[in-house]
């Protein structure tokens, strides 16, 4: 087998590039591609850095939601939670500037280049409830269903606002996303039963 030369690494990553949508970095270590590669084809305007270790192919269609499949190839461990999961699901009037990530509350607190995240830690109970996975422009990204979104509200009030989960909650149940049974088995897992007793009844009445 004659071995690759530069120009035939060049024509591969482009390839791996349009593919996926997303390229990491780590991604060619294991097809035995140097990294060194990735420097010349930005200098060559063929690819454009998205952050550390993550490219794609300059002025590429992307979906709304490129930035949340920018986290999670950088924080695997991580979920779409909150705000951004609201996004995902059409609940509510949100449209967050930041990426909010779930995260186990034993792991270090993320510091990334791009994008702009926003990290709520939760119990591994917590955190392994009512996952989904979607496809992001190539990425397989976890993200939350909407009914444990929406108990994630009410358990996270402080930081994003009553109004928002009474919102999501009203909207969710009038789109007929979510069920009551749903609601009561997050809402034990979040122990925030008595929390949204009354307005669960008051949506049901």
């Amino acid at each position: 087998m004659k071995p690759k030369t530069p120009q035939n690494n060049e024509q591969t990553i482009v390839r791996m590039a349009r593919s996926s949508g997303l390229l990491r970095a780590g991604d060619l270590l294991k097809k035995g591609i140097p990294t060194i590669t990735l420097t010349r084809l930005v200098s060559a305007g063929k690819l454009e850095r998205v952050a550390r270790g993550i490219y794609c192919i300059p002025n590429q269609s992307i979906s709304e939601h490129r930035s949340l499949a920018e986290a999670a190839i950088q924080m695997p461990q991580g979920v779409v939670c909150l705000l951004s999961a609201l996004r995902i699901h059409e609940i509510g009037t949100q449209a967050p500037f930041e990426v909010w990530l779930a995260i186990p509350n034993n792991l270090r607190t993320p510091k990334l280049e791009h994008p702009v995240i926003r990290i709520v830690r939760m119990s591994d109970k917590a955190i392994s409830a009512g996952l989904e996975t979607i496809n992001v422009d190539g990425i397989k990204v976890r993200v939350f269903n909407a009914a444990k979104t929406i108990v994630d509200c009410f358990k996270y009030r402080n930081q994003i606002g009553l109004d928002v989960a009474l919102e999501a909650l009203r909207e969710g149940w009038n789109k007929r996303q979510i069920s009551i049974d749903e609601l009561w088995h997050y809402a034990a897992i979040n122990r925030v039963t008595n929390v949204m007793r009354p307005y669960m009844e008051a949506i049901t009445a």
